[in-house]
């Protein structure tokens, strides 16, 4: 549907089809004195960029860019695809079936350690959003992350950036890996279920998760990485997570679209610092609110201190990444591993 035909009619379609296929979470803001961003968008690059998880607050700015026409501003035409897990959206990644991700920075780590080289080009977090929760029924007996041997604890999936930060809270607190079972239980109504229903004692998820779950008086928080203090407590510094992460080749062979895209999350970024979070809401689809208008709201209000403001890697935070991730896994605790290459800021210093 993206190839145009060289008749005037079969381009008109296509562009009709640009429109419907990458634009539909734009800004409904309109204007006479604009250009048509559809138009705009069709004569530029499009590039895919999978998700882990199009509601989750930690990833807002993916869909915030599109639906402020930051994307259609660069005269990018940017697909936004979901996948419920972090680790399913960097398959996807290395199987070539996207562009760039929009996910956690650790990744570039654990790939490069298996001799895939890719780097975060945008740095849109400075912590990971996180919150460990435990279910009402669970929360006698598990007070604290010390607590977690014998137990089900839900992630979003296996393998991902959850999964490796439930590892790291076990391991620093004394549990051997092996002494928890880690659970694939998806993120929102999926992982309030599985913990109101006992098939897992307790998770690691993030807003509006949270946020519903608190509401629904379903468990309560034991540890949280949502502000740079809870990181730093949690995890012993700041913890970058939330990224564009691309292969290193495509980023090297495409620098033009990827400044493009940089320039776009950049905007973003800024935009988000200087409004709250009843504006940021405003802008997002009504289906993202779930639980509600004013909870939605809430959930972006209390993880708006994760963020950054301008894209750039914070300083410690690669070897922060890196310790973390040492901890429990033997693949990263014994591989060489050049944080270096595992980030640029070149496009989003330009960009601010």
């Amino acid at each position: 549907m993206r190839t145009f035909s060289k008749t005037a009619g079969a381009r008109a379609g296509a562009v009709a089809a640009v429109m419907c296929l990458t634009l539909a979470g734009c800004a409904d803001e309109s204007s006479t004195n604009k250009p048509n961003p559809a138009l705009e968008a069709a004569k530029g690059d499009i590039v895919k960029i999978m998700v882990g998880g199009l509601d989750k607050v930690i990833y807002l700015p993916a869909v915030l860019t599109q639906r402020l026409g930051y994307f259609q501003e660069e005269g990018v035409t940017v697909d936004l695809l979901t996948e419920p897990a972090g680790v399913q959206a960097t398959t996807a990644l290395v199987s070539g079936e996207v562009q760039g991700v929009v996910g956690f920075y650790d990744h570039t780590l654990d790939l490069q350690a298996k001799g895939k080289q890719v780097e975060s080009v945008v740095q849109l977090a400075q912590t990971p959003g996180e919150v460990e929760v435990v279910s009402k029924k669970a929360a006698g007996e598990l007070a604290s992350p010390k607590d977690f041997k014998g137990k089900k604890l839900g992630v979003t999936g296996l393998g991902s950036s959850t999964d490796f930060l439930t590892k790291y809270l076990a391991v620093k607190n004394g549990v051997k890996v092996s002494d928890i079972t880690p659970v694939a239980v998806g993120a929102g109504q999926t992982f309030i279920s599985a913990l109101q229903q006992g098939s897992i004692d307790g998770g690691m998820t993030t807003d509006p998760t949270v946020a519903q779950i608190l509401a629904k008086d379903a468990g309560k928080v034991l540890v949280d990485m949502r502000t740079p203090e809870g990181a730093r407590a949690a995890l012993g510094g700041l913890y970058p997570a939330s990224s564009l992460y691309m292969n290193t080749g495509w980023v090297n062979d495409h620098k033009d679209v990827v400044q493009k895209l940089a320039n776009a999350f950049v905007k973003t970024l800024t935009w988000m610092s200087q409004h709250t979070a009843e504006e940021i809401a405003a802008k997002m689809p009504d289906d993202y609110a779930k639980g509600g208008r004013e909870l939605y709201t809430q959930a972006i209000k209390n993880t708006l201190p994760m963020f950054t403001k301008d894209g750039v890697m914070p300083e410690d935070g690669p070897r922060t990444v890196h310790e973390v991730l040492k901890s429990f896994n033997p693949e990263l605790k014994g591989a060489k591993v050049d944080l270096q290459k595992t980030y640029t800021t070149e496009f989003v210093k330009k960009a601010g």
